[in-house]
């Protein structure tokens, strides 16, 4: 059972026509009606999602003689961006279960999941179009490993793939084990789908159990206005952005929410921008604050399955309220396009940067930090982008508070590149307002991805510069700190800062 509480609840005004025209759109995305959404949308082939508790059943059989097949493996490792890899996170973290989570083209991150025993592990590559270029990269480089090891891939690998992709085919074709995820569900909308049982089932997750608390929240929200509530906080109670509060039971369902949220809404100069926080009361709750314990402004009770399906239907009737298209992402190619097109300059080596400022270890490129806060509006954000490694370097979060405190705006945190496919689209199609902090390192590993001529350190540079070049080609204000050591990241920032 779903139930939403708290003072700000008492917001919800349903004799208004605002809340009947969003409890009309919930009753036609129930119908899988596309053109609730517009002419021209992705909903005619993206609307899988709304079966997804009584759909997924059919993948039930197979996952399970999966799951049998590799059940001798102690450890599971799953490559993944953006909703491959959250939704699992999410799951894996609720249910106390160890997953690593390959997420990330930094080399050092990358270099935990090659410490586990790879004759223990079994490996989930997770990508809907099969051409991602991070997990094709993981997907080399651990196969290679494999082998290397006397070990055969087709013994640890398993493929989670839209029916007919270049990966589908490809893994078919090497012997792996491949599972078709449902084509008609978006990656930010696959917690339901294979993307995030197969994982759960190899963690030894009743996976059934998830489907059948999800398959009640569904038909509590298609007779009741829960999702039509949410939905209706959101359009009313803020312009842009609200703070998420990180959940006890369900550790890490805020990032999950904010990439769902942020990349299906931040279009067109609009959107909701999700505000990340470790506790209440931060300089976002200013706005709007949601959490899921009962001292939250507004709580939101409910298992996991069920705030999944939840925040599904809530962010699919706000996209059609706001007269967007939730389930398109128009600018997260530009990135990915400037990252193709410095790989191809670079030609495999990575340059020599001349900064604008060194002090100590830390280089400075672009504005000065005094012309980056100058640049960003009143009503306006700071987004910080750190690609480095996310265990090793896990101290820099903290930056978002420090930040909070000296610039009295919203923050937001996310590590690179797994915030491209999240909040990657917001910085870029949402409102033009933003100012953007990026993080950037020499590692301390390196590692050649097979099969291409540059290491996973060059992609990743390649991958902060690009993003940093379509920033900047719009006109919003980027500054690049770079540590030339990974010791110390949090003090150096910092002491540069406060200089």
């Amino acid at each position: 059972m779903i139930e939403l509480s708290g003072p700000l609840s008492n917001s919800i005004d349903r004799t208004t026509s605002q809340f009947a025209q969003l409890r009309t759109i919930r009753d036609r995305i129930a119908q899988l009606d596309p053109l609730v959404f517009g002419s021209d949308t992705e909903a005619p082939n993206r609307l899988g999602w709304v079966n997804a508790p009584s759909n997924s059943r059919t993948h039930l059989k197979e996952i399970a003689a999966l799951a049998a097949k590799f059940a001798g493996k102690s450890e599971v490792i799953l490559s993944g961006m953006g909703g491959s890899s959250l939704a699992p996170e999410v799951i894996a973290a609720t249910f106390k279960k160890k997953l690593f989570v390959l997420d990330s083209t930094d080399p050092d991150y990358i270099s935990r999941a090659l410490t586990s025993a790879l004759r223990e592990s079994v490996i989930v590559i997770g990508s809907k179009s099969g051409s991602t270029i991070e997990t094709a990269s993981h997907k080399a480089l651990l196969t290679a490993q494999l082998q290397a090891a006397g070990l055969n891939p087709s013994d640890h690998i398993v493929i989670v793939t839209d029916p007919g992709s270049p990966l589908d085919t490809s893994a078919r074709i090497e012997g792996l084990s491949v599972i078709n995820a449902d084509p008609t569900i978006g990656g930010r909308f696959s917690a339901l789908s294979a993307f995030g049982l197969v994982p759960a089932a190899l963690l030894g997750i009743d996976i059934e159990s998830l489907l059948k608390n999800a398959a009640a929240a569904d038909a509590q929200i298609r007779i009741t206005d829960v999702a039509v509530d949410l939905a209706y906080l959101l359009r009313t109670q803020t312009k842009e952005y609200f703070a998420l509060v990180d959940s006890v039971t369900a550790p890490g369902l805020p990032d999950w929410i904010e990439q769902l949220v942020a990349e299906s809404t931040g279009k067109s100069g609009i959107g909701r921008l999700p505000v990340v926080v470790d506790k209440s009361g931060t300089l976002a709750a200013q706005y709007l604050e949601i959490g899921f314990s009962s001292d939250s402004p507004l709580n939101i009770a409910a298992d996991l399955p069920s705030q999944f399906l939840l925040w599904e239907w809530a962010t699919a009737i706000l996209g059609a309220a706001l007269k967007i298209d939730p389930f398109n992402q128009p600018n997260v190619t530009e990135a990915k396009a400037q990252t193709s097109a410095l790989l191809s300059s670079w030609s495999g080596a990575l340059p020599h940067f001349l900064p604008d400022e060194i002090s100590g270890d830390v280089e400075r490129f672009g504005l000065s930090m005094e012309a980056l806060i100058a640049a960003i509006p009143s009503d306006g954000y700071l987004a910080i982008m750190a690609y480095v490694d996310r265990i090793g370097q896990s101290e820099l979060i903290k930056l978002r508070e420090f930040f909070e405190a000296r610039i009295s705006k919203p923050v937001t945190f996310g590590w690179g590149p797994r915030f491209l496919h999240s909040t990657g689209q917001f910085h870029k199609g949402g409102p033009a307002h933003g100012g953007f902090l990026q993080i950037t390192g020499a590692a301390d590993t390196e590692l050649v991805i097979p099969g291409v001529n540059y290491s996973f350190e060059t992609l990743e540079m390649a991958q902060a510069l690009g993003d940093n070049r379509a920033l900047t080609e719009r006109k919003l204000p980027v500054t690049r700190l770079h540590l030339r050591t990974r010791k110390d990241y949090y003090e150096e920032i910092t002491n540069f800062l406060q200089r």
